[in-house]
């Protein structure tokens, strides 16, 4: 017999204090998590099985359990995918590595629409059995292969692998039942626990009991079963299992399609933020079955703004042996998403009507539907209509009852983008109070983007005050003024595409303006940190001919250094730093000097 022992591949005490202490509150969890993990097996190989028949499953596929209260032992039974020696010693062997994960990378090569779906993403599922357990033992055997291996530990830094035996392909798992942990050796309790937990799961789960195997479940889809018969609490287990999430779903989406479009679709709305930040969650976390057989989790069935949305769609009208040339041709799934995407907006326009809860999804959520109003042209009317915005009079409004609120003599929506903090003070929003129009404040990075893309909503043109000069032209300032104007022109030279004097400043000697045709400010600023080229002409230096400063300068015959410190003062006011900030720190200190 073959039997080596090795170390777990991380800090095993550290991470089992925290599987076993921390990251679950209910110590019945681990049942959960370990038919999860069988589930997940037997559609591993059950996906594998279409195009390797050799792999296919038993007539009979279930998970089974097995009580024994004489030896104190839980045995969970699968007919899975199974493992190999060194998957076990992979998988099991190095805490908070995910099974799934590495079998994700090994389908790296294949097309999207060919890949499983997977549920073990964060790895520690497995390790939950030591909440209740003082020793675990693995028998596995991989589909496909004759040799079968045992893996064997008490989680206190080391584990074993030796030669097993086992008829079938799958995986067995015997837990050594802690003396605080014998409830869960009753049939009862685990029946209650089965049916609490795994209701969802679409595979018949079996109890031992007495020599003799019962079904607890009967692998029923729940998307399948009428919304009547399903209680709360199987929703928001099932949404966790889908989602790798672990707060209640904000809203959930259940009905089925009937017509010349045949399908069933359960779609979760999170209440939380991922664990990941956005930007690295934009897959499809919605699975496509085919009659009940999953198929891929990479049809793209809703679009990448509405990733965070988890659930699953089942249609009869695609065929079991989907490939990707199917995916991407036919009619059918085009017809799904744009059902799937129209349900999703009425939901959310339903949610909007409350308030204080949709605030917390926007919070959560409105930058990525900002992103749709970017790349979704046939829905950014919709999406626009959704978001709510703080502005120079309001904490949030919409864009509907901004309009409603616009003065006779305003035809546009006004905003400002840039960093949130900065908004409220910009000179930028001087002037526009005098006049009556309220602006949006913009606060997110997105924001340097999408109003442009969108161009309007009902009607009214999104025009960025930093592009509404004309609103504030100023044509009759004295002739000092003006002639402070051409030589500001002259010594700034091609930094600005011109000098001219504002009527919207009030407190503010001077601000930048974006030259016409040109993009924002704000977009202006990302492109340069992101060390991108600005096209178009340089802004415009507006100044304030009733301040102080200005009319100082108009006293001089020559503006001198004044000219670079005046555009470096409204760069610093944009956001942005002067080009020589060096140069600039001793202008400041020469000028106080002379003071």
């Amino acid at each position: 017999m073959t039997e080596e022992t090795r170390n777990f591949g991380t800090e095993v005490g550290r991470l089992l204090d925290l599987v076993v202490h921390s990251l679950y509150s209910d110590r019945e969890i681990f049942l959960r998590e370990l038919v999860a993990n069988a589930a997940d097996a037997t559609d591993k190989r059950r996906f594998l099985a279409l195009s390797d028949e050799s792999l296919s499953l038993p007539e009979h596929a279930a998970i089974r359990i097995t009580p024994d209260k004489g030896a104190r032992t839980i045995h969970i039974e699968d007919c899975g995918i199974g493992m190999s020696k060194e998957e076990l010693a992979e998988n099991l062997g190095t805490i908070a590595r995910s099974g799934t994960a590495a079998f994700a990378a090994g389908l790296a090569d294949k097309k999207p629409d060919e890949r499983p779906s997977l549920i073990g993403q964060f790895g520690v599922g497995f390790y939950s059995a030591f909440m209740v357990a003082d020793k675990v033992e693995v028998t596995s055997r991989k589909a496909g292969h004759n040799e079968a291996w045992a893996w064997i530990s008490t989680g206190q830094g080391s584990y074993t692998l030796k030669n097993a035996a086992r008829d079938e392909a799958g995986t067995s798992i015997v837990l050594h039942i802690k003396p605080d942990a014998e409830e869960f050796l009753e049939p009862l309790r685990l029946k209650t626990i089965i049916r609490k937990w795994a209701s969802h799961v679409a595979l018949p789960i079996e109890l031992v009991e007495d020599g003799k195997a019962e079904p607890v479940t009967e692998g029923a889809a729940l998307w399948r079963r009428s919304r009547a018969e399903i209680k709360p609490e199987e929703y928001t287990d099932f949404y966790r299992h889908v989602a790798h999430q672990f707060d209640e779903p904000y809203a959930t989406i259940h009905w089925r399609a009937e017509g010349t479009l045949d399908f069933s679709a359960l779609l979760f709305i999170p209440s939380s933020k991922p664990f990941l930040p956005m930007e690295e969650t934009r897959d499809s976390k919605v699975r496509l079955h085919v009659k009940r057989m999953f198929i891929t989790d990479s049809a793209d069935l809703l679009p990448s703004w509405l990733s965070f949305v988890a659930g699953v769609v089942d249609t009869e009208d695609l065929p079991l042996n989907v490939s990707r040339e199917i995916l991407q041709s036919t009619p059918v799934l085009d017809k799904i998403r744009k059902a799937l995407t129209n349900r999703v907006l009425t939901e959310l326009k339903t949610k909007a009507k409350e308030p204080e809860n949709f605030k917390s999804f926007l919070e959560n959520f409105g930058a990525v539907l900002k992103e749709g109003i970017y790349e979704d042209t046939g829905h950014a009317a919709d999406i626009a209509g959704l978001l709510r915005f703080a502005s120079t009079r309001e904490e949030a409004t919409t864009l509907d009852d901004y309009i409603a609120r616009m003065p006779e003599g305003q035809s546009e929506i006004y905003y400002l983008a840039g960093e949130a903090g900065h908004l409220k003070s910009s000179p930028q929003l001087e002037g526009f109070a005098e006049k009556g129009f309220e602006v949006l404040l913009l606060g997110e990075t997105i924001d340097a983007f999408w109003p442009g893309r969108l161009g309007s909503y009902k009607d009214k043109k999104l025009t960025s005050v930093t592009q509404a000069s004309t609103l504030f032209e100023s044509t009759d300032a004295p002739e000092e003024i003006k002639q402070l104007c051409a030589a500001l022109q002259e010594a700034l030279g091609d930094k600005v595409s011109g000098v001219s004097t504002s009527s919207r400043l009030r407190d503010a000697p001077a601000m930048l303006a974006a030259a016409e045709g040109g993009p924002d400010l704000a977009m202006q600023r990302l492109l340069r940190r992101a060390g991108r080229p600005v096209f178009g002409l340089p802004p415009k230096l507006e100044i304030n001919p009733a301040h102080k400063l200005i009319q100082a300068l108009a006293q001089r015959a020559e503006p001198g250094t004044a000219a670079t410190l005046l555009l470096s003062l409204a760069q610093l006011q944009e956001g942005d730093l002067p080009e020589d900030p060096a140069g600039f720190v001793r202008e400041i200190a020469e000028a106080l000097a002379k003071d």
